[in-house]
């Protein structure tokens, strides 16, 4: 074991915050298992991505099977479980948007990242437009790569010179930490799109294009935009001639409740990117958009060569996903599980004063800590030290601290999770809360 952690740090770039402490060897279903022995109650669903759970059997199935016939083309080629996985998810949304007004979203990319799909719909937007401008939450989280990271507000901007121009972040809607408030406190959203807005416009060059957000904001603390937002946020973008991109890398495809989370808002986007969920945790993105969207900007000459684009293997992956998330109706068990998780957080919050907030949707919940209620004071290394202590007592859990709020954290089990795991997984936060409590005052864990 020393070795390997030896080998670690003089070989392995260090790409984000510290590595945990432990050594996998394999995952299934809930639980990832270290070289020790030891099993983890995973609450993060990888990196909130395996909504089937690890080593789906009928995933593996699918990828030996796949593997051993048809895994990579010449991106010019396409086979059926390409087209097979473009006409299913294209229906999907039909279903999920038919009660809603909105041209048809038809027309499907498939990639392999988050960051990637977000890349090709900000270039879809930009060639359709005709503008640059791109707008975001100040809270946002897209990727990685150029426009993603442009798009990005919540971490990541410093020391890497400057991003494209053109992008513009608007604050995002925190009910928890309003900014703008109706007289009885509460966030006075319409107030805050407005200045917003009309801080964009001052800024502007007069070449708009798209609108980039989360339905839920998952990366900036789990923050879940108010009924009637993305709607007053749409007309906002017709106003302006630009469209709006929705990213469900974690919301789509039942995590929320729904097969999709727009469906809560009755708002139809002009594009929509998928990744995350999509694969259940294997590398597998989509771009889906509307015949006339499409249209145009393969009249305009659309390119989007990639070494991976429409690649059978993860396709193929893909349609199996849908398969069983079809058959064993999860975005109806999502929603169940979701109340229980919810209702076990809130329970939490009656014995811990610690516990500020919970928020969110379905199976993607969020536990904001702080060290005092009144004033809201964050409580990042409180936030720390409870994950730590939870993977002491196996559970992974991850916690996000950002300027400005406590650490909170994202609760995202897998859709096939079953009850006792939900129950043991609470139990073992409000464990790692109390023992956390125990050994040292609030005041000592405070992030000021």
């Amino acid at each position: 074991m020393a070795d390997f952690w030896s080998d670690a740090q003089r070989h392995v770039v260090r790409y984000g915050g510290a590595f945990t402490p432990e050594i996998i060897v394999r995952a299934e279903g809930s639980h990832v298992f270290t070289e020790d022995g030891r099993r983890i109650l995973d609450f993060t669903s990888g990196q909130m991505s395996a909504i089937l759970g690890h080593s789906h059997p009928e995933i593996v199935a699918t990828v030996r099977q796949q593997i051993g016939e048809l895994d990579h083309l010449f991106s010019g080629m396409l086979s059926r479980p390409v087209v097979d996985l473009s006409r299913r998810l294209a229906e999907s949304l039909g279903k999920a948007q038919a009660p809603f007004e909105g041209a048809e979203l038809s027309k499907v990319l498939l990639l392999t990242t988050g960051a990637e799909s977000n890349e090709a719909a900000v270039r879809l937007a930009k060639l359709v437009t005709g503008g640059h401008e791109i707008v975001s939450f100040a809270r946002s989280w897209h990727g990685m790569t150029q426009a993603a990271a442009g798009a990005t507000y919540s971490a990541g901007r410093r020391g890497y010179g400057p991003p494209a121009p053109g992008n513009f972040a608007i604050p995002a809607p925190d009910a928890y930490r309003p900014d703008f408030t109706r007289p009885d406190g509460t966030l006075d959203w319409r107030r805050q799109l407005d200045h917003a807005f009309a801080l964009f416009d001052a800024q502007s060059s007069g070449a708009p294009a798209a609108c980039l957000v989360e339905p839920i904001l998952s990366s900036g603390g789990v923050l879940e935009p108010p009924p009637g937002y993305l709607a007053a946020l749409q007309a906002k973008c017709r106003e302006r001639g630009m469209l709006l991109i929705l990213d469900e890398a974690q919301t789509g495809l039942c995590r929320t409740g729904t097969w999709y989370a727009f469906e809560r808002d009755g708002v139809v986007p002009d594009i929509i990117t998928l990744s995350k969920t999509l694969g259940a945790g294997l590398p597998l993105a989509a771009v889906v958009t509307t015949e006339a969207i499409e249209q145009q900007a393969y009249e305009r000459g659309f390119l989007f060569y990639t070494t991976h684009v429409s690649d059978p293997l993860p396709a193929a992956v893909g349609n199996t996903v849908l398969d069983i998330l079809e058959r064993d109706g999860l975005d109806r068990r999502a929603a169940e599980l979701g109340e229980r998780l919810r209702r076990g957080l809130l329970e939490l919050s009656t014995r811990h004063e610690v516990v500020g907030d919970v928020r969110g949707r379905g199976l993607l919940q969020g536990l904001e800590l702080v060290t005092d209620r009144a004033t809201k004071t964050g409580a990042d290394r409180l936030g720390a030290e409870v994950t730590r202590r939870c993977l002491t007592l196996g559970l992974h859990m991850n916690v996000v601290q950002l300027p400005g709020m406590g650490g909170t954290f994202r609760i995202a089990p897998p859709l096939t999770s079953t009850d006792e795991e939900i129950d043991r997984g609470l139990a073992i936060l409000d464990e790692a809360l109390t023992g956390a409590l125990t050994a040292a005052p609030v005041g000592a864990l405070t992030g000021a």
